[in-house]
């Protein structure tokens, strides 16, 4: 996305200005006639008679297994129009000078829709007049309205089906008439470390739709961070990590392996590490198969449901020493877990005598050193499911069983 990535990914839109000029490189091809003699066969002709220069005739037929790739799913791919009101400026000024501002209305006359941000995303199913297209949850963020540009230059309304905050993905839906190819999943867990692959989307906007750079796999499954709007980490994003060249405006769009099919939708890039150096080729993408397993649930009911304790709770770094010791009553040798600040009315700790102020510690005997590492040991479960907590209360180490109920995500 143009301008908004950090909301999800702390990591996200680190990236500075794009500089410096493009060089164009000139190439000789060199060919051996019957004889084996070498013989020049240059884009230019090297014929000096009267000083002109001619260009060859010669043709490069190049068929790549990249080309095909790209051609079975170029058009598959869109840019995605993030549309949000704004005031008008006449308004506004009128309003300065004694006039009647748009929000002594219903300002709907007077708010004009914008483009507020540009991604892009991948068309992967028709069903009846509809078709659905997968893209980044923080592509869509924010909108009083959708548009899609197709890989034609045609423009279409889109409309949010679902979206998903904790995998950054969502779904939305057009006019299915004017849709002719789309795009189908391949299994992430087969893919290979140092197999090449294609990203496709619109870097820095729609002036540059269906742009396609390669690379390799560097990595199959990466843990980074992933950060609410405060900048708090949240949990953590099992990601493929590539050397792909992933820009703002590629968000949304697929990562895609040379038989064509998606194996991952591009969602962040690491440009600059904690001290402020420059990265390059750090590209992630959320696997096809996880992007499956979200989007048919978004489908199906507009959010995803996942397990939860029925608790508010604090990182236990976040409570001074002395409240450590006088409120939590903590052996000095705890110093890594959760604070539990409140036990909703029907939380599932409750069948474990889980209480205010009580220190969680290991869920199933996995220790836990903050909240993102809970959230991410819980959703490795399914609603449902039983679980063992260990916790301390008063200063006692405790274990008791609870069985998961379920919170809905759809921001």
């Amino acid at each position: 996305m143009s301008n908004d990535f950090g909301k999800i990914v702390a990591t996200a839109l680190i990236a500075g200005a794009l500089g410096g000029g493009i060089v164009y490189g000139g190439t000789s091809y060199l060919n051996r006639n019957d004889s084996g003699n070498v013989q020049n066969s240059g884009v230019l002709s090297q014929d000096n008679s009267g000083g002109t220069a001619k260009v060859s005739n010669m043709k490069v037929n190049l068929s790549s297994q990249s080309e095909k790739a790209f051609n079975s799913t170029k058009n598959a791919v869109v840019s995605v129009i993030n549309l949000q009101k704004q005031s008008d400026n006449e308004d506004t000024l009128g309003a300065l000078f004694g006039g009647s501002s748009s929000s002594d209305s219903s300002s709907s006359d007077n708010d004009k829709l914008e483009t507020s941000s540009e991604g892009s995303g991948v068309i992967y199913k028709k069903s009846g007049n509809t078709a659905y297209i997968v893209t980044n949850n923080h592509v869509v963020e924010g909108s009083n309205a959708l548009e899609i540009i197709l890989s034609n230059g045609k423009k279409l309304s889109a409309t949010i089906v679902g979206k998903d905050s904790v995998t950054d993905l969502a779904v939305i839906k057009v006019d299915a008439s004017k849709i002719n190819q789309v795009a189908s999943f391949g299994n992430s867990d087969n893919i290979k470390v140092a197999e090449p692959v294609l990203a496709i989307g619109s870097p820095m906007g729609s002036e540059y739709a269906t742009s396609v750079t390669q690379g390799i796999i560097s990595a199959k499954k990466r843990e980074v961070a992933q950060t609410n709007d405060s900048g708090q980490q949240i949990g953590n994003a099992t990601v493929i990590q590539t050397d792909t060249a992933i820009n703002p405006g590629n968000s949304g769009g697929p990562l895609i392996n040379m038989a064509g099919q998606v194996i991952g939708i591009n969602s962040m890039k690491l440009s600059a590490d904690s001290s402020g150096n420059s990265v390059e080729g750090m590209g992630f993408s959320i696997p096809s198969n996880e992007v499956v397993t979200i989007i048919n649930q978004l489908i199906k009911d507009g959010k995803v449901s996942r397990p939860a304790l029925g608790i508010s709770y604090t990182d236990l770094s976040n409570i001074s020493e002395d409240q450590q010791k006088s409120i939590l009553k903590l052996p000095t040798s705890v110093t890594r877990g959760v604070v539990v600040l409140k036990v909703n009315s029907d939380a599932a700790v409750k069948d474990a005598g889980i209480k205010k102020y009580d220190v969680i510690t290991e869920i199933d005997g996995k220790k836990m050193s903050d909240q993102s590492t809970l959230r991410d040991l819980l959703y490795k479960h399914k609603v449902g499911d039983t679980i063992s907590i260990t916790y301390y209360h008063n200063g006692k180490e405790k274990t008791g069983n609870v069985k998961l109920t379920k919170t809905t995500t759809t921001e």
